[in-house]
């Protein structure tokens, strides 16, 4: 058992105990290592002026991701490394995207722009070309308060890509990862003016740890904890990381079931669901930016338990099912029972989520999903909906909803699929069943939106699938 988290930064090996190990690594890096280029502006994820690249080792290599520095804590980072906007300095001088930001004016005031910069050398970490789009898509997660947008993307798109070198150029991976493997097997704990921190090396540590010490916090992401860390008040005395259990990344098809590790990003599901689940792809673009996806999972989603958290409509109608590993031994619950009231789970005081088994989708199934937020991007939903359905000959044979923003918990809607199942697809249907769906749920008014908002959009959601999805299917469009 260690005392201490190993990581580097900027090439340089760091170990890390004490109360340190509870900061998060934005302070560590501007107070700790004088590395100010990392800025703080929102502390909580929001506008990416302190993105830093967090190197995992895989395959071999380190693999680097933009994530948040603000909502990453030390205790998340144990056998990685952080590459701030210093450590992306080429023998001393501007590297290219730098010096495309100085040829095209992309920085103003300057906050945005070390998050910008740390954004663009991702992107072309990964690709050797990059169209306007692909720059867009990449500063989803930079905010620019400048309104400076227009410079920053012409800088984007003017990189002399042939001068880039990567990351796993400017740092060679072999020292790095011989280190990690040397510690990644080692369970650390962490313990500093009443607050104490285990990372366990396998599941069966941390199932013990739980079971032994009942309030511990799990941190994995960190996107909603971390947040309320700093936002709200939260300070947890007791947290465990599972960050270096083997196998809980792991986003892989067996047995005609899509299963998620319990520390498998949404970044990575995103990138099955690309070419496999294109309508979950889509709209996971609208759940969050770059940085956010990398850190947050889709199992902290799931323990997170919020009624309007973005998978959770999705899971609901293709029933998936959680794994849940406790002293006991394994479990599997359908995910329509998990939950039994605002954010309370059906989880025994030692157990976590170790899995997520997904039921793969039929061929001649439609799914469809809905997020209704005041911005496109980088917003929480007011509204949020699921529907799975099968439509053969004009006849609806199979319909699953599920609605999100409209209870204490996510709600499938069992009279409205029962309406539904065996009707003619025809407009004058979804319109019956919208009104149907309006008296399942029980929404209320809050800051994102009025009760009778979420009403209507109940209602209208069930119109919207019909017009985009089921006219194409030759049903009787009347």
């Amino acid at each position: 058992m260690r005392d201490y988290l190993l990581f580097y930064v900027n090439g340089q090996e760091h170990r890390v105990g004490g109360q340190d190990v509870f900061s998060p690594l934005s302070t560590y890096l501007r107070y700790g290592q004088g590395c100010t280029g990392t800025k703080v502006v929102c502390a909580e994820g929001d506008c990416g002026a302190c993105t830093v690249l967090i190197g995992r080792a895989a395959g071999g290599t380190v693999e680097y991701m933009p994530v948040n520095s603000c909502i990453q804590f030390l205790y998340q980072l144990d056998c990685t490394h952080v590459v701030t906007i210093e450590g992306l300095k080429v023998e001393g001088k501007l590297n290219p995207v730098q010096e495309a930001m100085v040829d095209f004016h992309g920085a103003q005031c300057g906050y945005c722009t070390p998050g910008i910069v740390v954004a663009l050398c991702s992107l072309f970490d990964c690709k050797t070309q990059a169209d306007e789009q692909d720059v867009k898509d990449a500063l989803t997660g930079n905010l620019c308060r400048c309104t400076g947008y227009e410079p920053i993307i012409r800088a984007g798109m003017n990189v002399a890509l042939e001068r880039v070198r990567s990351t796993g150029e400017l740092y060679p991976p072999q020292e790095m990862i011989a280190r990690f493997g040397e510690h990644q097997g080692r369970p650390a704990l962490i313990a500093s003016e009443g607050k104490t921190c285990f990372i366990p090396a396998t599941v069966e540590e941390a199932v013990d740890f739980k079971e032994k010490n009942p309030g511990t916090v799990i941190v994995s992401g960190g996107t909603d904890v971390c947040v309320n860390i700093n936002k709200r008040g939260l300070d947890p005395d007791v947290i465990m990381s599972l960050s270096n259990i083997a196998g809980l990344s792991d986003v892989k098809v067996e047995n005609s079931h899509l299963v998620v590790g319990g520390r498998a990003s949404l970044a990575a599901l995103a990138d099955w669901a690309r070419e496999e689940m294109p309508e979950l792809y889509k709209i996971m673009w609208l759940f969050g930016s770059p940085q956010i996806r990398n850190a947050g999972t889709l199992a902290g989603n799931i323990a997170n338990g919020s009624p309007i958290a973005d998978t959770l409509p999705w899971l609901f109608v293709m029933e998936a099912v959680v794994e849940m590993t406790g002293p006991a031994g394994k479990r599997l619950i359908d995910i329509n029972s998990l939950y039994k009231g605002y954010k309370q789970l059906d989880m025994a005081p030692g157990e976590i989520i170790t899995r997520i088994l997904i039921p793969l989708p039929e061929n001649n199934e439609t799914i469809r999903l809905f997020k209704v937020s005041k911005r496109q991007n980088l917003d929480i939903s007011a509204f949020a909906a699921a529907i799975r359905m099968t439509i053969e000959a004009g006849k609806i044979h199979s319909a699953k909803l599920a609605y999100g923003g409209v209870g204490p918990v996510v709600l499938r809607l069992p009279k409205t699929e029962a309406f539904l199942e065996g009707k003619e697809a025809a407009l004058t249907t979804f319109g019956n069943a919208g009104k149907l769906a309006r008296e399942e749920i029980t929404p209320i008014s809050d800051v994102r939106g009025s009760k009778d908002f979420r009403l209507q959009l109940a209602e209208n959601i069930m119109l919207k699938f019909f017009l985009e999805t089921a006219c194409g299917r030759e049903p009787v469009c009347r």
